[in-house]
């Protein structure tokens, strides 16, 4: 009788294989159910991005003052025709959430790149080299740290400007600027102990370039906890976007994104309660997801997590 798979000692009793997956992440991830729920929420946001007006029940722009602050169509006095009701120039809610997704994702995956290409560089560099450069950019990012992310974004906007057609590029500036530090810290800490294994000393015996020797030894080997590190940072991103916004310091109107939706309701909070609420409601789910995918990540890309 032939048996496949790992044997135990004695028996003929086979290891169970997920033999249904073409790839072994697909099986953890069916059977991690925070997983799957993160996958799915980061899915349907994509989704959401990629398909915008075509879902979007209304114009979100079109004003009708006729249909000013109509609740949910749970609600007393509800509309079909706006399922989450509208704001104070009648604009439908649902339809304002789904496009400000867009921006809210665009702004937080471009500072996330931005603050990873910044922070991967000085990290692998520093903790490689080390020396002066090291001391360096540790004493910069120490400096750094102990300036709070609200003066930061005050202090960047107001050289840049906050009006104008740029303003969205902007923000992703200033993020990308206030969240470099935590890749120099992790991926420099990843790089200490990467470059003592034997295989960095082999090439550096054989006299291989500096240059060379980070791109193919130490950069693959800090790959996952960058990644990881990255889908976590994309929630922080969207937080921080949506305080900027609220606050009238991140992205202009018209542009339409979740934290102007909520910097519009908050006047109306006693009577219009779905202004806020609901935008509200996407951040947390948006954010929530993000997290539990990159716990989920965190679990199949590192070698320590994954039995």
């Amino acid at each position: 009788m032939t048996t496949s798979g790992p044997q135990v000692l004695g028996t003929e009793h086979t290891v169970p294989e997920p033999r249904r997956y073409r790839y072994r992440w697909l099986w953890r991830l069916r059977h991690s159910p925070t997983g799957m729920l993160g996958a799915v929420i980061v899915l349907g946001v994509v989704l959401v991005v990629l398909l915008g007006a075509a879902i979007a029940p209304h114009d979100p722009e079109l004003i009708d003052l006729k249909q000013r602050l109509v609740p949910p169509v749970w609600a007393e006095g509800g509309s079909v025709g706006h399922v989450l009701g509208t704001d104070q120039l009648g604009r439908d809610v649902l339809s304002r959430i789904i496009l400000g997704t867009r921006v809210s994702l665009l702004v937080g995956i471009a500072g996330v790149a931005l603050a990873m290409l910044t922070g991967v560089f000085l990290g692998v560099t520093t903790g490689f080299w080390g020396g002066w450069w090291d001391g360096l950019v540790s004493r910069f990012l120490d400096t750094f740290l102990s300036i709070p992310f609200i003066i930061l974004a005050l202090a960047v906007i107001g050289v840049l400007g906050v009006k104008g057609g740029n303003n969205m590029l902007r923000l992703i500036l200033v993020l990308g600027l206030a969240n470099w530090v935590i890749f120099t810290r992790v991926v420099r800490g990843e790089v200490l102990a990467v470059k003592e294994r034997d295989y960095v000393e082999a090439a550096r015996a054989i006299g291989q370039r500096s240059w060379m020797i980070m791109l193919r030894y130490i950069l693959p080997n800090v790959t996952a906890s960058i990644i990881v590190l990255g889908a976590l940072q994309i929630s922080t991103v969207i937080i921080a976007e949506a305080s900027l916004s609220f606050l009238g310091l991140g992205v202009q109107p018209p542009t339409i994104t979740w934290g102007i939706m909520l910097a519009d309701g908050r006047d109306h909070l006693a009577t219009s309660w779905w202004l806020a609420t609901f935008p509200g409601i996407a951040i947390t789910i948006t954010v929530l997801g993000f997290i539990l995918w990159g716990d989920w990540l965190r679990d199949v890309l590192d070698p320590r997590l994954r039995e």
